[in-house]
C-alpha cells in the first residue's frame, strides 16, 4: 500500500480519465460500492487461492476476542457488482452496463507492478448471453489502451467450456478439473516441468497430465509453424488469422465429440468475427492455455499481454452463474478489468504519458508585497481564479527575490506582482518566469496574456 505523491496522483487521474471516457463512449454507466463487504459475500467465489488472499476484518467490541471475521475489504469489483444487481436488479435496466474505477484489496506478495492495495478499472454488461457483449469489451478495453499509448499488446483468448472439454479428452476428471485449472494457469510462469509437477502434487494422474501438456506443447510448435511473413505489409493479420484457424482447428480434433467443449469452440470463433467489425479482432489470440485462477468464470475469459511484462494489463470473462448466488435467479453476465497499477507502471517506464502532464500546479503566482497589499494580492487572486486560471498565492509577506524562486522550483510559469506602484496605478506586474520578460498589465489583460500563453 502507497502514498501517491502530486506527480503521481496527476498520472492516475490522466490515465482513469481516458478510460472513463472510453467506457461512457460505449455506453457503461458509472457505478460504486463500499470499500468493506460481509465475508460471507465474497468466501468461496474466487477459488482456493482467491480465499487465502482476502483481508478479513475481526468482529468489533466484545465479539474481538473471538479472533473471528464479519467483514472483508473488497477483493475485487465484479462479486459486488452481483450482489447490486441482486439486491437493486428492479431498479436497474435490462441490460446493464456498468463501469467501476475504485481500490481493491488483496493479501498479496508485493512485486513489480503488483500491490496489496490497487485499483481496478471495470466494465460489465448484465443481462444478455449475446456474444455481441464479449466482442464489445474486447473493443473497449483495446480501445482505451490504444488512447493511452499502447501499441503492441494481444488479448488472449479462451473459453472455460472449451478447457473443461480438452481435460476431458485428456482424461482428467471432473472432480480434478478446477486443480489441473490451477495449474495450467501457471504455465506461462513456471513452464510445463513445473505444471507436471503441480499435476502430481494435485492427485492428477500422471499419463493424463502428460497427455495435456503434450497437446499444449504441439499448439505452441503449430504456432511457430502458422505464423507467415507477408512482404506487402499485412503480415501481422494475416498472421493472426492463420494462427487462431490453425489453434481453433486443432481444438476441434482434440475436443472431439464433447458437446460443451464444441460450443466453446464455436463461440470463440463468433468473438472473433464479431470483433473484425471493431477491428479489435487484430489484437486477439486464441490461447487454449489461458485459465484464470477465478473459480466463477463459466464462458469466454480474456487476458491482456504485453510484450516484456511479467503478468497481464487486465483480463475479464463471462460469468453467467455469479448474480445466480445473491439472488436464486438465472442472470447472465460478462466483464472486463483493466489493471491501473501495472499499466501506470509500464507507461512510467516507457516514458509513455504526455510531457504536460509533469505542469505546474498554477498558472500564475501571484505574490505579497508588504502586509499592507495582502488584501489586494488575495483579490487578484480571486478575481483570476473566477476567471479560470489556476492560481497559486504566496502565503507571506517576504522578499521578491524569494517569491520568484519559490515560484520558479514548482515550474510555475507566470507570476503576478502588485507593488506600490502597480497598487497606485491599479495595475499588475506580470512576469513570465521562462523568458525573464516583465510586462505591466490590467487584471484582465493578464488573464489574456496568460491564456495566450497557455494555449
Amino acid at each position: 500500500m502507497r502514498d501517491f505523491l502530486p506527480a503521481d496522483v496527476r498520472r492516475r487521474e490522466y490515465v482513469i480519465g481516458i478510460i472513463k471516457e472510453v467506457y461512457e463512449r460505449y455506453g457503461f454507466e458509472p457505478l460504486e460500492t463500499p470499500a468493506v463487504e460481509n465475508i460471507e459475500t465474497l468466501l468461496g467465489k474466487y477459488g482456493e487461492e482467491g480465499n487465502q488472499l482476502i483481508f478479513k476484518i475481526l468482529k468489533r467490541g466484545e465479539h474481538e476476542r473471538t479472533g473471528e471475521a464479519d467483514l472483508a475489504l473488497r477483493y475485487d469489483l465484479t462479486v459486488p457488482l452481483a450482489r447490486v444487481v441482486a439486491e437493486y436488479g428492479e431498479r436497474l435496466p435490462k441490460f446493464f452496463k456498468r463501469y467501476q474505477i475504485q481500490p481493491v484489496w488483496r493479501a498479496d506478495r508485493p512485486a513489480r507492478g503488483r500491490f496489496r492495495e490497487f485499483y481496478q478499472c471495470d466494465v460489465d454488461a448484465i443481462g444478455s448471453r449475446s456474444i455481441v457483449v464479449e466482442a464489445e469489451l474486447c473493443a473497449a478495453a483495446s480501445e482505451a489502451l490504444k488512447k493511452l499509448g499502447f501499441t503492441n499488446f494481444t488479448i488472449r483468448l479462451n473459453h472455460r467450456q472449451v478447457l473443461a472439454g480438452v481435460l476431458d479428452a485428456a482424461g482428467i476428471v471432473t472432480e480434478r478439473h478446477a486443480d489441473a485449472l490451477v495449474a495450467l494457469d501457471k504455465l506461462d510462469k513456471i513452464g510445463p516441468e513445473g505444471v507436471a509437477k503441480e499435476f502430481s502434487e494435485r492427485g492428477i494422474k500422471e499419463e493424463s497430465g502428460a497427455r495435456l501438456l503434450s497437446f499444449f506443447e504441439g499448439l505452441s510448435a503449430l504456432e511457430h509453424a502458422a505464423q507467415l511473413v507477408d512482404i506487402e505489409g499485412e503480415g501481422r493479420g494475416s498472421e493472426k488469422d492463420a494462427v487462431n484457424a490453425a489453434i481453433l482447428g486443432r481444438l476441434v480434433e482434440f475436443v472431439g465429440d464433447n458437446e460443451a467443449g464444441a460450443r466453446g469452440i464455436d463461440e470463440l470463433r463468433s468473438v472473433v468475427k464479431l470483433s473484425a467489425a471493431y477491428g479489435a479482432d487484430m489484437r486477439i489470440k486464441i490461447d487454449p492455455s489461458l485459465a484464470r485462477g477465478l473459480s466463477y468464470y463459466t464462458g469466454a475469459i480474456m487476458e491482456i499481454s504485453v510484450p516484456d511484462l511479467a503478468g497481464s494489463l487486465g483480463g475479464g470473462g463471462r460469468y453467467d452463474n455469479l448474480v445466480g448466488m445473491f439472488s436464486g435467479k438465472d442472470v447472465p453476465a460478462c466483464g472486463f478489468s483493466l489493471g491501473l497499477e501495472r499499466i501506470i507502471v509500464v507507461m512510467t517506464e516507457r516514458g509513455m504519458f504526455p510531457e504536460n502532464l509533469s505542469d505546474a500546479p498554477a498558472d500564475v503566482m501571484v505574490t505579497i508585497w508588504s502586509e499592507e497589499t495582502i488584501s489586494d494580492s488575495l483579490a487578484l487572486a480571486g478575481e483570476l481564479r473566477r476567471k479560470n486560471l489556476r492560481v497559486d498565492l504566496y502565503p507571506e509577506a517576504d522578499k521578491l527575490g524569494k517569491q520568484f524562486k519559490y515560484a520558479s522550483a514548482r515550474g510555475i510559469r507566470f507570476v503576478a506582482v502588485i507593488g506600490e506602484e502597480e497598487r497606485q496605478n491599479r495595475q499588475v506586474a506580470l512576469k513570465n518566469m521562462s523568458t525573464g520578460e516583465q510586462v505591466t498589465l490590467t487584471a484582465d489583460a493578464v488573464v489574456d496574456a496568460v491564456r495566450q500563453h497557455l494555449k
